[in-house]
């Protein structure tokens, strides 16, 4: 069983950054792809990025391209993510979540395939 905690969100104003980070305990996400997701009030819960259990590919939303940088520390069983030019569209809460299947060559933008998820993290741009 994996437990998973995000931390690092809070209140900034548009144009500023924050870094969420992901922290896993109870066994190693070394294998597992790891995801971000966010959810505004009223919405869906969305995809926002994605990596796989090597570190070697990462994927994002198109909203989020060029703006947020998902990385891990597979030593530290933490992933990150880095957000910078925040927009107050941004404003979610941020949940990450562990893929359900070891090794996947390929990253998934589909909530269903990550079994494991944090509480969640609030994120507020303020314009």
């Amino acid at each position: 069983q994996v437990q998973l905690v995000e931390s690092g969100g809070g209140l900034v104003q548009a144009g500023g950054s924050l870094r969420l980070s992901c922290a896993a305990s109870g066994r190693t996400i070394s294998t597992q792809a790891m995801g971000w997701f966010r959810q505004a009030p009223g919405k869906e819960r969305e995809f926002v990025a994605a990596i796989t259990w090597s570190g070697t590919y990462t994927y994002y939303a198109d909203s989020v391209k060029g703006r947020f940088t998902i990385s891990r520390d597979n030593a530290k069983n933490t992933v990150y993510l880095q957000m910078n030019s925040l927009k107050p569209e941004d404003t979610a809460i941020y949940y990450c979540a562990a893929d359900r299947i070891a090794f996947r060559a390929v990253v998934t933008t589909t909530p269903g395939a990550y079994d494991y998820w944090g509480q969640g993290t609030e994120v507020t741009v303020s314009s």
